[in-house]
């Protein structure tokens, strides 16, 4: 009986060592939490000149106007600044909340530019909101992005761009998210 159980295990580590092989390759670094931005805009009034990205234009630090507070993911500081500020230069000021979910990131970005509407390549939708329309892109089925909502609208004299990426499901759909930043931006919009 030990024969046959001896004989046994050895031909099945056998087999499990020939099933077994080596992935060579280099770590892939981690993923940005954004998708490209599918915005483009009207040409700058000539009363008007863009600020380099990151400072505070004449309307003030529209990251400022909203927080963690503002959106629905569970992060421990709710108080924390924005996970990354001015990191697109081609906007006059940009910034992002980023958390994980699990294994999948999650979050909220935010492009605004002075004098100058942000306008979509293409919608799928819109809101009425009180005093305004948010045209918004609804990319959740979309397989060559992570699942998000793209959404623009008039804003403070210029145009902002809003993305909520979110492939958790947890959180309600996509551009309902999206909705709800554009709804808090409006009511803190800064007057110029």
């Amino acid at each position: 009986m030990r024969r046959v159980v001896i004989s046994l295990l050895v031909a099945v580590f056998g087999l499990t060592s020939a099933c077994a092989y080596t992935v060579n390759g280099t770590p892939v670094a981690e993923q940005l939490l954004d998708v490209d931005p599918p915005f483009t805009s009207a040409q700058p009034t000539p009363t008007k000149t863009g600020q380099p990205s990151g400072e505070p234009s004449e309307v003030g630090d529209i990251c400022q106007l909203i927080g963690w507070g503002d959106l629905p993911y569970d992060v421990p500081d709710k108080d924390a600044e924005p996970t990354d500020t001015g990191y697109d230069e081609s906007f006059d000021q940009s910034c992002k909340w980023q958390t994980s979910v699990g294994t999948l990131d999650v979050g909220v970005t935010l492009r605004f530019r002075e004098g100058r509407a942000i306008t979509l390549e293409q919608s799928n939708g819109e809101f009425d909101l009180p005093d305004r329309k948010v045209k918004y892109f609804d990319r959740t089925t979309d397989t060559s992005v992570q699942p998000s909502c793209v959404l623009v609208m008039d804003y403070a004299g210029g145009g902002i761009g809003i993305i909520v990426i979110d492939g958790s499901a947890r959180f309600g759909a996509i551009c309902e998210q999206g909705k709800k930043v554009a709804e808090v931006l409006i009511s803190k919009e800064p007057t110029s």
